[in-house]
């Protein structure tokens, strides 16, 4: 894609810093207000529980795994003032949850100094498709259903985990279940996450399953970590990391902006995430780029009627994000106090809405569905070749098996 500005700046040209600062004021409200809290809510409880799950399944300390989580939201919380101040548009920054939840697999037995180089190759991967525009022909070669299949397939276990730790332990699981589903229809707008998340700990706290001593309240600071790059880390995570920042994440946020009247600045989305996430990189966490579940609450018409004015929800969001971030230790310590099972429930109902999304998008355009479920049972499988984890072989197999059995959806992408 061509930037829309001139010379060697490949960021869109927005209205600026000055005039986003200046008329932030009269556009924070308790409709933008309500909607940046409602996002960083979101962002801040199951999304979080899933990203601690993969550090701890990777074998990361505690000390790595705060630095991981200092990354991602402060990184993203950036990138949401950032953004929205320049352009004053509700665009936020995040990270991938699809993401998150594949790295604790693919990240086993590689160290924490191999998963910072690989993050920092996925942002370079990222940064490169923003400047050169070849992020539409990257992804003519890795269509959005066989990536889509890939990730559902690297998830599913989250979603078999709710049922298994509910028969672990029914009590407190039951109850966090019951928050979920029922707490929404109750309360209309409530955080089913977080309606879960308290159920369950007063579930927890009423059969004496976390005694009130066990959170050891101390702060963490993060630390920069030294990359050790290793080929296979790279291909089993900086490149299904990639895909999933330009595919998936980009690509809807991109869309509910449109769908919201605005002008996306695609090249100026891209770039940042891929500088968010060599950034992000050198703290040991993940790419800290572009969000599209928290751009959809952010501007939608819940963040007010004035179009104009939500940037200021985005904005909100930010400031929240960066500060969870930087006291990410104290939400650490509270979660290590928390048993496994309700740990794997919380981050299962926490990607409910990303497996359906993930089914619907690799099976419902009903294109390349072989080669979505041939990217779906290898991610499925768990498999590793050459140390290479099962993620990048979902996309290569989906690829294959499309291009032997679905050539024409390749030819009709390129006709468009």
């Amino acid at each position: 894609m061509a930037s829309s500005s001139k010379g060697l700046s490949f960021f869109e040209k927005g209205p600026g810093f000055g005039s986003g600062v200046s008329d932030l004021g009269r556009n924070l409200n308790s409709k933008t207000i309500t909607a940046g809290v409602v996002a960083a809510i979101f962002g801040c409880t199951g999304p979080a529980l899933v990203t601690i799950k993969a550090s701890t399944t990777a074998g990361y300390t505690t000390e790595q795994t705060v630095s991981w989580l200092f990354g991602i939201y402060v990184l993203g919380g950036l990138i949401s003032l950032v953004m929205g101040l320049y352009y004053k548009m509700p665009i936020v920054g995040a990270y991938s949850i699809p993401g998150a939840s594949m790295l604790g697999a693919a990240l086993t037995g590689f160290t924490f100094n191999e998963a910072a180089a690989s993050f920092i190759m996925a942002g370079v991967i990222v940064l490169l498709l923003g400047v050169t525009g070849l992020m539409g022909k990257v992804m003519k070669w890795l269509p959005l259903p066989i990536v889509m299949g890939m990730i559902a397939g690297c998830m599913l276990r989250f979603g078999t985990g709710i049922v298994t730790s509910t028969g672990d332990s029914p009590i407190v699981c039951g109850a966090a279940l019951i928050g979920f589903f029922f707490v929404p229809k109750i309360i209309k707008k409530f955080p089913p996450v977080l309606a879960a998340l308290i159920f369950g700990i007063v579930a927890l706290l009423a059969t004496g399953g976390m005694a009130a001593n066990a959170v050891d309240l101390k702060y963490i600071p993060p630390q920069i970590v030294i990359p050790k790059f290793n080929m296979a880390t790279v291909l089993s995570v900086s490149v299904p990391l990639a895909a999933l920042v330009v595919g998936a994440e980009n690509a809807q946020a991109v869309g509910v902006l449109m769908a919201q009247g605005y002008k996306a600045p695609v090249n100026g989305m891209t770039i940042i995430s891929g500088i968010g996430g060599i950034l992000s990189g050198m703290f040991g966490a993940h790419n800290a780029n572009i969000a599209g579940p928290m751009t959809a609450i952010c501007s939608s018409e819940e963040a007010g009627e004035n179009k104009e004015g939500r940037y200021a929800a985005g904005v909100v969001n930010g400031i929240l994000f960066a500060a969870f971030g930087l006291f990410a230790s104290f939400a650490m310590a509270f979660v290590k106090a928390i048993p496994a099972s309700l740990i794997n429930v919380l981050a299962g109902v926490a990607m409910i809405n990303v497996l359906i999304n993930a089914f619907q998008d690799g099976f419902g355009t009903k294109k390349f569905r072989m080669g979505a479920f041939a990217s779906l049972i290898i991610g499925v499988s768990g498999i590793s070749i050459l140390h290479i984890g099962s993620a990048f072989w979902a996309l290569v197999g989906g690829v294959i098996v499309s291009l032997i059995c679905e050539k024409i959806d390749f030819d009709t992408q390129e006709a468009k």
